[in-house]
């Protein structure tokens, strides 16, 4: 089911109907057939440049609980699709836009293991068909203190665990990225520092949380591979690198999960990885973040919010936890 929004505005009031009719096509469309088929094709091109205007969405931290939409003005498509950390590709932040199009991304399947009660390994058609997609305005706040807001399409990964049946020993989700050197360049460098494939993990009460999605899509377009085609994890109150891209597998388990910066380097980036501008990264302070786009003429920095400004929506599920210790 979709999720209603405030009772007397319409969608169309909210963005403009040319938009909104697209996002609407674009949802009908994913959720009956295969993403690559049928979606218009992110666009790849270092001189195409895209500008969408500043649409002015509820505020839904405003005017509800849920806070799946926010207003503040979007980061233009063109710095969402060539400015992001994928390392797969390579450590510079261009370096998924100009080699992730050698990745293969359909077919594709995902496997769902562990304590669930319909485990399989399912094709990318299978895992969409069921599901209604959804916009979702999200705020993304990087580790490096960079942010952006991004205008993601998905469903709640609520709805997947529940439809596969959540075991009843289950309390972490794991997931886990594609591992294949051959399309991925950054997985065969010799000067990588990350033990592949790439893992990521939650508990089960931030997974069953709805703002946590499953996304396949940006901008009304299917999701672009520099960004983590064809399907991603977004926990918008998280620092970044815990959204997991191109998944591959998920495995609810009983034990807490190995992640993979957590591994690399446990005493600058902790499992939780909460947005904290009270907890400073060893090397840099958190208190502030730099708004894409921006330029030397133009720094944009704003302070940054606890939880990426989702507080209220997520603080209590942290109840009692200390978060400087548990980070």
């Amino acid at each position: 089911m979709l999720i209603k929004q405030v009772a007397d505005i319409l969608p169309s009031e909210i963005t403009s109907e040319s938009s909104y009719l697209n996002r609407r096509q674009f949802m009908g469309a994913a959720g009956a057939m295969a993403m690559g088929s049928l979606l218009s094709p992110a666009i790849s091109s270092a001189s195409e440049v895209i500008e969408p205007p500043p649409l002015d969405y509820l505020a839904a931290t405003k005017a509800s609980p849920s806070g799946f939409y926010t207003s503040e003005v979007q980061t233009p498509y063109r710095d969402v699709t060539g400015y992001n950390n994928f390392y797969e590709f390579g450590t510079d932040k261009t370096d998924p836009e100009k080699y992730a199009s050698k990745l293969v991304t359909d077919p594709w399947s995902v496997s769902i293991e562990g304590e669930v009660d319909k485990p399989g390994t399912y094709t990318l058609e299978d895992i969409l068909k069921p599901h209604d997609l959804e916009e979702r305005i999200y705020r993304l706040r990087c580790v490096e203190a960079w942010s952006m807001v991004v205008p993601w399409i998905g469903f709640p990964l609520a709805d997947l665990l529940k439809r596969f049946g959540v075991g009843s020993k289950a309390k972490y989700v794991a997931f886990e990225t594609l591992y294949r050197p051959d399309e991925m360049r950054g997985q065969r460098s010799r000067f990588g520092t990350i033990d592949w494939p790439y893992v990521e993990g939650l508990r089960l009460d931030e997974a069953m949380h709805p703002l946590t999605i499953l996304a396949v899509g940006v901008y009304g377009k299917t999701m672009p591979k520099q960004n983590g085609a064809p399907i991603r994890l977004i926990v918008p109150w998280k620092y970044g690198f815990k959204s997991i891209k191109s998944i591959v597998k998920i495995r609810l388990t009983e034990r807490k999960p190995a992640t993979s910066w957590n591994k690399t380097a446990p005493s600058e980036y902790g499992f939780y990885s909460n947005v904290n501008p009270a907890v400073s990264h060893p090397r840099w302070s958190q208190a502030t973040e730099r708004r894409l786009p921006n330029s030397l003429f133009k720094p944009n920095r704003i302070e940054t919010l606890p939880f990426n400004g989702y507080a209220e929506q997520v603080a209590s599920l942290y109840t009692g936890l200390n978060l400087k210790r548990h980070f």
